[in-house]
């Protein structure tokens, strides 16, 4: 009989909850139970973690094994376990010792060959690991960097799950080889990041979100002398903007250069934002912290989940929340339904501060006031 415990972290939109992941070995028929509200692809890690163990040189328990996801009325998604539920198995066989696994938070996919795969939401969470007390998070090697944005948390970035096992063993570490995308192809552990809904054919991607494109630049518009100063008023105010004119006369233009006079996000704004696009697959590689003003400009037919966001299953971000602390234009606003205006209008429309009781939607004093 063996058990060891370890911890992930469940994404409920962009905020997370510590999930701690229990193994248990009991004698009797080998089989592999996963216990605690799994959605679909986390339970089918089970396939995929006795894989990749195998894969790895490790060798099975072949005994009867439960994995509790606690607490388990919290509902769990996503292949981001699959690392924590392979080290509690291998904890509980002694293949690693279960006190060191105890106060890690262990976050990423694992391959059926036991590479160690990203998955989205590493921002968000490990910043809610940071805020339950943990200092250790293990994650891929290729999101570290976005990790390591967490100040006060140790970051382990693995290629593979015998990385893993050799440095919570204290053993050698093996050495992987790391394919890298070559001559424009793409690399193949980042397939499936992104969200779908969220792509450039929908105009859900941020332009200008990883870096200041120098090629919209607001110096560049010759005349326009009243919409310039319209574009610096909003800027300086952060007010909202309206644009009307005949086709061509450079409203879109003017828009796409309003994030270049924006000012850069502080540290606060620029974590909030990338955790937004962390949870839809939209960070670009090589630049894991957005510090400058998003730019979102879906197209007049997006429907209302893709422009305020949710959909079945794992709610994704809408447009309105990939233009967080940025820019939201909204383009031949006159050909949107009046339904889709309206229902925008009331999604992001300000709430006013107080308590909320049941289905009352007026603000009540707080006890003693």
């Amino acid at each position: 009989m063996g058990f060891a415990r370890t911890c992930s972290v469940a994404l409920v939109g962009v905020e997370g909850v510590v999930v701690e992941v229990q193994a248990d070995l009991e004698p009797g028929v080998a089989a592999f139970t996963l216990v605690g509200l799994p959605d679909k692809s986390l339970t089918e890690s089970r396939d995929r973690v006795r894989a990749a163990v195998v894969n790895s040189g490790a060798e099975w328990p072949q005994k009867k094994l439960t994995v509790g996801l606690s607490p388990a009325s919290v509902p769990k998604s996503g292949s981001g376990f699959d690392l924590a539920v392979a080290a509690s198995v291998l904890g509980a066989a002694e293949r690693i010792d279960p006190r060191v696994l105890a106060d890690i938070v262990m976050i990423g996919e694992l391959g059926l060959d036991g590479r160690v795969r990203p998955v989205r939401g590493i921002l968000p969470a490990v910043l809610a690991a940071a805020e339950a007390g943990y200092e250790q998070v293990v994650v891929p090697e290729c999101a570290a960097a976005e990790a390591s944005l967490v100040p006060g948390v140790s970051v382990l970035g693995v290629r593979s799950l015998r990385q893993l096992i050799a440095v919570l063993a204290d053993e050698p570490v093996p050495e992987e080889d790391q394919e890298q995308a070559q001559q424009g192809r793409p690399d193949p552990l980042l397939a499936g990041l992104r969200m779908p809904g969220t792509g450039a054919a929908t105009g859900m991607h941020s332009i200008g979100a990883a870096q200041h494109d120098h090629g919209h630049d607001l110096a560049d518009v010759v005349g326009q002398e009243s919409a310039r100063t319209a574009v610096e008023v909003a800027a300086a105010g952060r007010h909202h903007l309206f644009l009307e004119g005949p086709p061509g006369a450079g409203k879109t233009m003017l828009a796409e250069r309003l994030p270049a006079i924006l000012p850069r996000l502080c540290r606060a704004e620029s974590l909030e934002v990338t955790a937004v696009h962390s949870v839809a697959g939209l960070l670009p590689p090589g630049k894991p912290l957005i510090d400058v003003a998003p730019y979102c400009a879906p197209h007049h037919s997006a429907t209302m989940q893709a422009l305020v966001g949710g959909g079945p299953g794992i709610a994704r971000p809408g447009a309105v929340s990939l233009a967080h602390r940025g820019v939201l234009f909204l383009d031949s606003t006159c050909k949107t339904s009046a339904w889709t205006v309206a229902e925008l209008r009331r999604r992001t429309a300000p709430v006013p501060h107080g308590r909320y009781r049941g289905r009352s939607v007026r603000p009540t004093a707080p006890h003693g006031g």
